[in-house]
């Protein structure tokens, strides 16, 4: 199996394990009375099932995401980079046209 395959299928596995975790925790500390929901109705279980697949979803994707980006590209051989100064940039006057007519500023206050 490939390395990014078997990478893929660990990362969902533990994010389902998280979800599960999760959502046990947020059923035995009574988040927003969820607990008693789920046991007094007739759809309790289909709800704590869907909960625990889209939060699996998300946590996977997010264990996949962060283990990609923490690998480290091997082919390519480190560079340093050029070294270049850093542009300091140097301020410019601006002339702006102010309107001081008496009319205008007093409608510009009122609104």
């Amino acid at each position: 199996m490939p390395r990014l395959v078997r990478l893929y299928i660990s990362q969902i596995l533990m994010g389902f394990g998280l979800a599960s975790a999760f959502v046990g925790l947020l059923l035995w500390l009574n988040v927003a009375n969820l607990y008693h929901l789920v046991t007094h109705s007739d759809a309790g279980l289909l709800a704590v099932f869907l909960l625990w697949l889209f939060n699996g979803l998300v946590f996977a994707g997010v264990q996949f995401a962060i283990s990609i980006m923490r690998l480290e590209d091997r082919d390519t051989p480190p560079s340093g980079g050029c070294r270049q100064r850093n542009m300091a940039l140097q301020p410019i006057p601006v002339r702006v046209a102010a309107d001081t007519r008496k009319d205008v500023l007093k409608t510009r206050r009122t609104h």
